[in-house]
């Protein structure tokens, strides 16, 4: 009895090192722009259980972290709404860029990309035991008038432009 209790423990223990944990899983991105071209940002994602404990600990500032990489990246003011342990809600200041033509309006996205964030977690030291996906697995940005465009599984979010009408 004792002998298989023991070779059960050590056939999870090397499971458990060998299978890489799921750290992060981006499931949707919802930008919806306003007339000024700032943009409310939604992230739902899942984590591990480790970091659902670090989140429920608040072993990190998540705010004021989300806020400093957000800024750097995409180079807009961010001003975090709201962090949990299964979204983010974020407002990114101009963040499309808007031209007003002969009572035309045309709103431009730039082209982001989380690939910084993956490669960041690919430099920690616990990078092999976890398999980080920060590509959303779909992504879409709403322009004023409600005109939707959507992406899917893309790490690197193309430039949208729209005619609002």
């Amino acid at each position: 009895m004792k002998y298989s209790i023991l070779v059960i423990g050590c056939i999870c223990i090397v499971l458990l090192a060998v299978m890489p944990a799921q750290a992060f899983t981006a499931k949707s991105l919802t930008l919806t722009l306003d007339q000024s071209g700032n943009a409310d940002a939604n992230m739902q994602y899942d984590l591990s259980i480790p970091e659902q404990a670090a989140f429920f600990f608040h072993v990190a500032d998540l705010n004021s972290e989300l806020k400093n990489s957000l800024e750097s990246n995409l180079g807009h003011q961010v001003t975090v709404v709201k962090v949990d342990g299964s979204s983010a809600d974020v407002i990114i200041n101009s963040f499309a860029t808007v031209t007003r033509e002969n009572g035309t309006t045309v709103m431009t996205t730039p082209t982001f990309s989380f690939a910084n964030a993956e490669e960041a977690v690919k430099n920690k030291w616990y990078s092999s035991f976890i398999s980080a996906d920060f590509a959303p697995q779909t992504t879409t940005i709403t322009f004023p008038d409600g005109y939707p465009v959507t992406y899917n599984n893309l790490v690197s979010i193309p430039s949208a432009s729209h005619q609002v009408a």
